[in-house]
Protein backbone atom coordinates (compact mmCIF):
# COMPACT_ATOMS: atom_id res chain seq x y z
CA UNK A 1 0.00 0.00 0.00
CA UNK A 2 1.69 3.24 -1.11
CA UNK A 3 1.68 6.21 1.30
CA UNK A 4 -0.34 9.64 0.01
CA UNK A 5 1.78 12.17 1.21
CA UNK A 6 -0.46 14.85 -0.03
CA UNK A 7 -3.23 12.96 1.46
CA UNK A 8 -1.72 12.20 4.97
CA UNK A 9 -0.56 15.87 5.64
CA UNK A 10 -4.08 17.08 5.59
CA UNK A 11 -3.45 20.39 3.86
CA UNK A 12 -0.77 21.11 6.31
CA UNK A 13 1.88 21.63 3.76
CA UNK A 14 -0.10 24.35 2.06
CA UNK A 15 -0.93 26.04 4.80
CA UNK A 16 3.14 26.44 5.73
CA UNK A 17 3.15 27.41 1.92
CA UNK A 18 0.35 29.94 2.67
CA UNK A 19 2.06 31.69 5.75
CA UNK A 20 5.31 32.06 4.20
CA UNK A 21 4.06 34.04 1.98
CA UNK A 22 1.90 36.08 3.63
CA UNK A 23 5.17 36.85 5.97
CA UNK A 24 7.13 37.86 3.05
CA UNK A 25 4.57 40.48 2.27
CA UNK A 26 4.25 41.52 5.77
CA UNK A 27 7.89 41.78 6.26
CA UNK A 28 7.80 43.68 3.38
CA UNK A 29 4.99 46.38 4.14
CA UNK A 30 6.92 46.70 7.62
CA UNK A 31 10.27 47.30 5.45
CA UNK A 32 8.61 49.95 3.64
CA UNK A 33 7.02 52.00 6.51
CA UNK A 34 8.89 55.21 5.69
CA UNK A 35 8.91 54.95 2.01
CA UNK A 36 6.55 57.76 0.47
CA UNK A 37 3.41 56.22 -1.67
CA UNK A 38 4.16 52.77 -0.53
CA UNK A 39 0.85 51.29 -0.47
CA UNK A 40 0.21 48.50 2.07
CA UNK A 41 -0.52 44.80 0.79
CA UNK A 42 -1.71 41.66 1.62
CA UNK A 43 -3.23 38.21 0.87
CA UNK A 44 -6.68 36.56 2.26
CA UNK A 45 -6.56 33.06 3.35
CA UNK A 46 -10.30 33.00 2.76
CA UNK A 47 -9.59 34.12 -0.81
CA UNK A 48 -6.41 31.87 -1.05
CA UNK A 49 -9.66 28.63 -0.23
CA UNK A 50 -11.62 30.25 -2.42
CA UNK A 51 -8.99 29.78 -5.30
CA UNK A 52 -8.67 26.06 -4.01
CA UNK A 53 -12.43 25.39 -4.15
CA UNK A 54 -12.38 26.69 -7.61
CA UNK A 55 -9.91 24.06 -8.92
CA UNK A 56 -12.20 20.92 -7.23
CA UNK A 57 -14.21 19.26 -9.21
CA UNK A 58 -17.83 18.03 -7.98
CA UNK A 59 -19.20 14.87 -9.24
CA UNK A 60 -23.09 14.79 -9.15
CA UNK A 61 -24.58 11.04 -8.76
CA UNK A 62 -27.61 12.37 -9.33
CA UNK A 63 -29.84 14.27 -11.62
CA UNK A 64 -31.12 16.43 -8.91
CA UNK A 65 -27.67 17.01 -7.59
CA UNK A 66 -26.54 21.04 -7.54
CA UNK A 67 -24.40 22.19 -9.57
CA UNK A 68 -21.49 23.50 -8.54
CA UNK A 69 -22.18 27.47 -8.50
CA UNK A 70 -21.29 28.57 -5.18
CA UNK A 71 -17.99 30.02 -6.78
CA UNK A 72 -16.58 32.10 -4.70
CA UNK A 73 -15.35 36.01 -6.39
CA UNK A 74 -12.09 36.50 -4.24
CA UNK A 75 -8.82 35.80 -6.11
CA UNK A 76 -5.65 35.07 -4.34
CA UNK A 77 -3.95 37.93 -5.54
CA UNK A 78 -1.96 40.63 -3.30
CA UNK A 79 -4.70 43.03 -1.76
CA UNK A 80 -4.46 46.73 -0.80
CA UNK A 81 -4.57 47.33 3.08
CA UNK A 82 -7.56 50.13 3.53
CA UNK A 83 -5.34 52.42 5.50
CA UNK A 84 -7.31 53.57 9.06
CA UNK A 85 -5.02 56.85 9.36
CA UNK A 86 -3.50 57.24 5.60
CA UNK A 87 -0.46 59.59 6.26
CA UNK A 88 0.79 62.74 4.55
CA UNK A 89 3.46 61.68 2.10
CA UNK A 90 0.88 58.34 0.73
CA UNK A 91 2.06 55.59 2.50
CA UNK A 92 -0.51 53.49 3.98
CA UNK A 93 1.23 51.41 6.12
CA UNK A 94 0.42 51.01 9.71
CA UNK A 95 3.22 49.71 12.01
CA UNK A 96 1.27 48.47 14.81
CA UNK A 97 -1.51 46.74 12.34
CA UNK A 98 1.45 45.30 10.58
CA UNK A 99 3.39 44.13 13.52
CA UNK A 100 0.38 42.61 15.00
CA UNK A 101 -0.65 40.66 11.61
CA UNK A 102 2.82 39.32 11.60
CA UNK A 103 2.89 38.14 15.03
CA UNK A 104 -0.43 36.26 14.41
CA UNK A 105 0.58 34.82 10.69
CA UNK A 106 3.46 33.63 12.91
CA UNK A 107 2.00 32.16 15.17
CA UNK A 108 -0.33 30.03 13.15
CA UNK A 109 2.69 29.10 11.37
CA UNK A 110 4.35 27.48 14.19
CA UNK A 111 0.88 25.92 14.60
CA UNK A 112 0.63 24.21 11.11
CA UNK A 113 4.13 23.24 11.59
CA UNK A 114 3.71 21.39 14.98
CA UNK A 115 1.01 20.01 12.98
CA UNK A 116 2.76 18.42 9.88
CA UNK A 117 5.89 17.59 12.34
CA UNK A 118 3.85 15.57 14.35
CA UNK A 119 2.47 14.01 11.30
CA UNK A 120 5.74 13.09 9.74
CA UNK A 121 6.36 11.48 13.32
CA UNK A 122 3.39 9.79 13.21
CA UNK A 123 4.03 8.33 9.80
CA UNK A 124 7.81 7.65 10.80
CA UNK A 125 7.01 5.55 14.18
CA UNK A 126 4.28 3.65 11.87
CA UNK A 127 7.23 2.90 9.27
CA UNK A 128 9.54 2.20 11.63
CA UNK A 129 7.50 -0.57 13.82
CA UNK A 130 8.83 2.16 17.31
Amino acid sequence: MAISFAGAFAGHDKALEFRSARAAILANNIANADTPNYKARDISFDAALGEAMKRLQLQGTNGRHFAHGAESEASGDLLYRNPEQPSLDGNTVDMQREQAEYAQNSMQFDTSFMFLDRKISGMRKALTGN
